[in-house]
């Protein structure tokens, strides 16, 4: 029963970090970015959240330098489960926006926040010690 629960809160570690990272990353779209008529390109879109995630990624292991999940098999099942969480998480931020009138940018949207936190994912499954 330990065990069970040790991975719960293993898994839980890391979608919390990645969904907080993604809320940051968030706000601060809608504070620095200027409402524009034309929707984005979608490829620029998936390249440019490509990137930001892999930026975040990479300052998350300043902060936390070790993986929460330990075990390699959970680990790797950590960088599919963990993205469709926080992507689903996003999406309703997104759909909350919605609701109340504001503006949603890509991230707010369930396919770009995946790849953000997928691209974050990844760089914490290869990189953290």
């Amino acid at each position: 029963m330990e065990a069970i629960l040790e991975i719960i809160l293993q898994f839980l570690g890391e979608v919390v970090l990645q969904i907080v990272i993604e809320c940051l990353s968030e706000a601060g779209l809608h504070m620095f970015a200027e409402a524009s008529e034309k929707p984005p390109n979608a490829f620029v879109s998936v390249l440019l959240y490509t990137i930001f995630g892999t930026i975040a990624g990479a300052l998350s292991l300043l902060i936390l330098p070790h993986p929460f999940i330990t075990n390699l098999a959970l680990r790797e099942a950590n960088v599919l489960i963990t993205p469709l969480i926080a992507g689903g998480a996003m999406m309703l931020v997104g759909r909350w926006r919605d609701k109340k009138g504001q503006e949603r940018f890509g991230i707010d949207r369930f396919g770009y926040a995946f790849v953000f936190a997928l691209s974050m994912a990844l760089i914490r499954f290869n990189w953290a010690i």
